[in-house]
């Protein structure tokens, strides 16, 4: 008879945790400048309107998670509201392809705050440093994935710790003129903003996948969705106050790539600023570690259910190492091949759409999962026209980033479209 191997179960502040760890990782270092550049003494209302849609995408994800529970997550709520299909498996190619933007744009802020630690600073200095950004947490992964969520733990909180630190400190310093209205951007300028940091408030869809493990989960499910977001909406609001009020906004535009370590300058000085670059690499880093884990493990899962190449399930020791592999390639391409504005326009895009289908999913199957179809719509409504308002703009203003972010969905279709006629031989509506 065998003995059946216990399973620990993950508490409702563990998967909290994994909510405000996913979100509060490489994001806020990356983005924070590009906020102010655009919403200048909006910024704090810039990330408010983004934690909205997000809170209200968090309610889709809430509903869907406690009736599919699964380590597929977001990959599963899409197959059951639309089948295993060329739409279905051309989003979880995109989502795919987002998390690959999502690590180069990780990898691009640690190479800023990085830089600050050198006098000279240079592109090929640049290009080492998201390099290894990349290069070094996909060898940990390979060697030791169980590496990956025994640190995690311990450097959100050191994370957290610091952020609490400049927010505390800073709090004495702030000059609320430069939170006066007279300092907003446009009303559409704060919008844009707050759509192009929205990738600062990607993460929360992790608890999803995780799921399978969480106690009491009809209960602690929706709350750790909440929760998680709720706090990181705060924490976001409180951090761009901060940042906008106690620095003047020429030096943050002059140093918008590592905004977040000018913050803690005019409370702690020197050591402020070099504590605060020092968790922006651990952040990134730690970001990139867990996101290349993950992603692979993505790659694998789809797969297995034969909307990606064989290729994929190629495993090693339980680590799916061709997983592994191809997002590292895919990485060091983007990461080293664009700016960090175009980067988190894309990756902020990118999430907008992931999120717009997971919110009509829940649409789609709101009998099914208990949703209330007006919040659904709602939150499916806002996603889709805060999409397509970055798209606008970023059209008027950086055309180039709408051509890439449009070039991966056409990749996306024409993938799935190619692979599944020319492979499987069959596209739609089909068990693969």
């Amino acid at each position: 008879m065998k003995i059946k191997k216990n399973i620990k179960k993950i508490s409702l502040f563990g998967t909290v945790s994994i909510g405000i760890g996913g979100m509060v990782g490489g994001g806020i270092f990356a983005v924070l400048g590009e906020a102010v550049s655009l919403a200048h003494g909006a910024t704090p209302i810039a990330f408010l309107v983004a934690g909205i849609i997000a809170f209200l995408t968090a309610y889709s994800y809430a509903k869907l998670t406690t009736t599919f529970q699964s380590r597929g997550g977001t990959v599963t709520f899409i197959d059951n509201a639309f089948g295993q299909n060329l739409l279905s498996g051309s989003i979880n190619f995109m989502l795919w392809l987002s998390y690959i933007v999502t690590i180069s744009l990780y990898a691009v802020a640690f190479a800023s705050y990085g830089s600050t630690f050198f006098s000279a600073k240079t592109e090929l200095l640049n290009h080492i440093l998201i390099s290894v950004a990349i290069i070094l947490p996909a060898i940990i992964n390979i060697i030791s994935a169980s590496f990956v969520s025994k640190s995690e733990s311990i450097i959100v909180a050191i994370k957290i710790i610091l952020l609490i630190i400049v927010i505390i400190s800073g709090v004495f310093f702030i000059d609320t003129s430069r939170l006066s209205p007279i300092n907003y951007g446009s009303d559409f300028s704060i919008i844009n903003a707050g759509m192009i940091i929205f990738v600062a408030y990607e993460g929360f869809e992790l608890i999803a996948n995780a799921s399978e493990r969480v106690e009491d989960p009809l209960n602690n499910i929706p709350k750790a969705f909440y929760l998680s977001v709720s706090i990181v909406i705060i924490l976001y609001i409180l951090i761009s106050i901060v940042t906008v009020g106690t620095v003047d906004e020429t030096a943050l535009l002059e140093a918008k790539d590592y905004a977040l370590a000018l913050a803690a300058k005019p409370a702690l000085g020197q050591i402020g600023f070099s504590l605060v670059a020092v968790a922006a690499l651990l952040s990134t880093f730690s970001a990139i570690n867990a996101t290349i884990f993950g992603n692979a493990r993505l790659g694998y899962i789809i797969a297995k259910d034969g909307e990606l190449p064989t290729l994929f399930e190629y495993e090693k020791g339980k680590i799916p190492i061709m997983g592994v592999f191809l997002t590292v390639i895919c990485s060091l391409t983007l990461a080293n091949s664009i700016n960090l504005n175009d980067i988190a326009i894309i990756a902020s895009a990118g999430f907008l759409l992931i999120f717009f289908i997971v919110n009509i999913s829940a649409l789609k199957l709101s009998n099914k999962i208990g949703a209330n179809k007006f919040i659904v719509l709602v939150s499916s409504a806002l996603s889709l026209m805060a999409l397509v308002t970055l798209m606008i703009k970023t059209y008027n203003t950086d055309i180039k980033a709408v051509v890439i972010f449009v070039t991966f969905i056409i990749i996306s279709f024409l993938f799935e479209l190619f692979y599944g006629k020319i492979i499987r031989g069959h596209l739609f509506r089909k068990n693969y």
